[in-house]
């Protein structure tokens, strides 16, 4: 197997995940004020989330998952 390779976000990246993550927050408290179902509310903040995930992947986040869950399978295997 062939060495990986990462691309780790940059300050730009991060600094546009945050925007949009406060973007969410707003958004979902100005919801919450309004009167929307907390249901609702919670709908929005997971597809907001999902949506900025594909927009601004955060490929430290999945390596590390990845790795977590390679290390779970040989657990299981020993």
């Amino acid at each position: 197997m062939g060495p990986q390779h990462v691309r780790y976000m940059d300050d730009e990246q991060r600094l546009a995940k945050v925007e949009g993550l406060t973007n969410i927050r707003k958004e979902a408290l100005r919801m919450a004020e309004s009167g929307a179902d907390s249901n609702q509310v919670r709908d929005f903040i997971t597809e907001g989330k999902k949506t900025l995930a594909f927009e601004i992947p955060d490929e430290d986040a999945f390596k590390k998952a990845v790795n977590a869950t390679k290390k779970y399978r040989q657990m299981r295997e020993s």
